[in-house]
């Protein structure tokens, strides 16, 4: 599976912003889908996942209620929708694919990233 992010950039404290994940491969709706984001002298760290059964969801407390994670398994793409965007969100955000769901980064594969900026 190889994945591509796109979809971010600058934006003001309070707006909002939508990551997509474009996903190749033919099984796409088999893997847990996952969002993570580093920000600068950071580690890597959880922000969404979501089951590729159920669609069941996963949220970082940080995010809950702000941000929203789905899939498109017909488009073969994961979205992020980022609501009410805080300078702390600042970071460079990764979509992630694996066989399990998980809250950590233990995913087989990886996009690229795409930076997020939040002014304030």
């Amino acid at each position: 599976v190889q994945l591509q992010a796109s979809g971010g950039g600058l934006v003001q404290a309070g707006g909002s912003l939508k990551l997509s994940c474009a996903a190749s491969g033919r099984t796409f709706s088999r893997y847990a889908m996952g969002w993570f984001r580093q920000a600068p002298g950071k580690e890597r760290e959880f922000v969404a996942a979501i089951s590729w059964i159920e669609g069941s969801t996963y949220y970082a407390d940080s995010v809950k209620g702000r941000f929203t994670i789905s899939r498109d398994n017909a488009k073969k793409t994961l979205y992020l929708q980022m609501n009410s965007v805080k300078p702390e969100d600042t970071a460079v955000y990764y979509c992630a694919a694996g066989g399990i769901v998980t809250k950590k980064p233990l995913y087989d594969y990886w996009g690229q990233g795409t930076l997020v900026t939040v002014s304030s």
